[in-house]
């Protein structure tokens, strides 16, 4: 591996679909912080994918967020390296997941969340922890009951970890719909208990078919497409409820439909920032405690990412990397960089 203790390696991307590695001195913490020395993080495929193609209408919020050079990633694995004075709630050599970009050195700051990972979670299943904050924010806002029929339609990270939450949320039947047989096999593997490798449109049709003409009780948009908005309306039960957790760059393409207002439907809008918050008695479920309850399932066996995880590379091939995150093919899911740390436990 070529990042050395004398010099950091990170990637940006410097313009549309320009990809860029760089070197730079690793910094030192100051009060408050420390440095952690990275062993893995996610790639978020779709996040990223739409960040370096600029995949976004202006004016949007991604209009306002990504600005060059830009340092793509939030979700990384590694270990404490160094601390700032003061510094009290790490130590070098603990193993934390933090929520930065993807570089081999990252300094962690003194408001910033930290994840203590467990002993019986690997680096590279505890690297998919804020894709799981995402999801869990989506299941919260669905306010699901037991015995619901859920459909989550687009089965890329954050639909997969939906699946698997919606199981554990006690629905009676999953239903996991993307045009890809392979990723709706992954799902079904994690427990989603019906598969249609259908795009959203025939989906639609036949979800309605296979629930008597009702619909499902919770449908997911978990794709950022578009498009796809219009078709979930027409899968979601009267009075049933629409999660819309897939950020799409051109919000003025999605159209409503009558179902909305015939059906009554409740339509939830989630996002990532949601889980941004001081935890307290009433509002207890912030990022941190999410993270804390992913953790948990994983160590129980209750939640599985292992299988999810389609693509490694050596941090150093970021550029071939992110060649395949624009092509986006079917069997893409979990992309994995390496950054040659110590391992994890």
């Amino acid at each position: 591996m070529g990042s050395t203790r004398e010099s950091i390696l990170s990637v940006h991307f410097t313009g549309k679909d320009e990809v860029r590695l760089d070197r730079s001195p690793v910094p030192r913490p100051g009060p408050g912080e420390f440095t952690v020395r990275l062993t893995t993080s996610l790639v978020s495929a779709g996040t990223e994918g739409i960040c370096l193609g600029r995949l976004f209408e202006p004016g949007t919020h991604w209009d306002n967020w990504v600005r060059y050079p830009f340092a793509p990633g939030y979700s990384a694995v590694g270990r404490v390296e160094e601390t700032g004075p003061g510094t009290e709630r790490v130590r070098p050599g603990d193993r934390v997941a933090v929520r930065k970009p993807h570089a081999s050195v990252v300094v962690v700051g003194a408001t910033d969340d930290v994840y203590p990972v467990p002993d019986g979670v690997a680096d590279e299943q505890a690297a998919w922890f804020h894709v799981a904050t995402i999801a869990q924010v989506g299941v919260r806002r669905a306010a699901h009951r037991l015995g619901d029929r859920v459909a989550v339609i687009g089965l890329g990270p954050v639909g997969q970890l939906a699946a698997q939450y919606a199981r554990l949320a006690g629905a009676a039947e999953v239903i996991a719909v993307d045009p890809a047989q392979e990723r709706v096999n992954l799902a079904l593997a994690g427990g989603a208990h019906t598969g249609l490798a259908l795009t959203a449109e025939v989906a639609a049709e036949e979800i309605r078919r296979r629930t008597g003409g009702a619909g499902a009780d919770v449908v997911y948009d978990v794709t950022g497409a578009a498009a796809v908005f219009a078709a979930a309306q027409r899968a979601v039960r009267k009075y049933g409820r629409l999660v819309l957790l897939g950020d799409t760059g051109t919000p003025s393409a999605q159209s409503l439909t009558p179902e909305l207002i015939n059906n009554g439907l409740t339509v939830v809008g989630a996002h990532d920032m949601h889980g941004e918050f001081p935890a307290d008695e009433r509002s207890p479920w912030n990022n941190q405690r999410m993270g804390e309850l992913f953790f948990g399932y994983l160590e129980r066996g209750a939640m599985s990412t292992d299988a999810l995880v389609s693509h490694r590379f050596p941090a150093e091939q970021a550029e071939a990397a992110y060649r395949l995150v624009r092509q986006r093919p079917a069997g893409l899911t979990g992309l994995l960089f390496d950054w040659g740390g110590p391992a994890g436990d």
